[in-house]
């Protein structure tokens, strides 16, 4: 199997609370689960996001809907009320993740 993108294998959700995103993935298919929770770990997943996420990622299985939680802590430069980005809630982080390349299985 080629490489693929997230998207190819799950759609996505994201929100915020302060200066924390919340990235949630849920798979099309039972393949498309088992392949994310081989590649998006912890540390690939806040590699992806470079300096936009400065503290912890946690990943958070919900394994019964084919599911992934990203909590990511530090990820939107203070929150709605500090930060000057575009994206200061975090609303359209999961879209950065649904780009994130997932290689090919062996």
């Amino acid at each position: 199997m080629s490489e693929q993108k997230v998207h190819d294998l799950a759609h996505g959700r994201s929100g915020d609370k302060g200066d924390v995103c919340n990235v949630g993935l849920v798979a099309w298919d039972d393949e498309g689960f088992d392949r994310l929770r081989r590649h998006l770990t912890e540390e690939r997943v806040k590699e992806h996001f470079g300096s936009l996420v400065q503290g912890e990622v946690r990943r958070y299985e919900m394994p019964h809907i084919r599911a992934l939680n990203f909590v990511m802590q530090g990820a939107l430069d203070g929150g709605g009320t500090r930060s000057l980005r575009s994206d200061h809630l975090g609303k359209t982080m999961y879209a950065w993740l649904l780009r994130m390349p997932v290689p090919a299985d062996d």
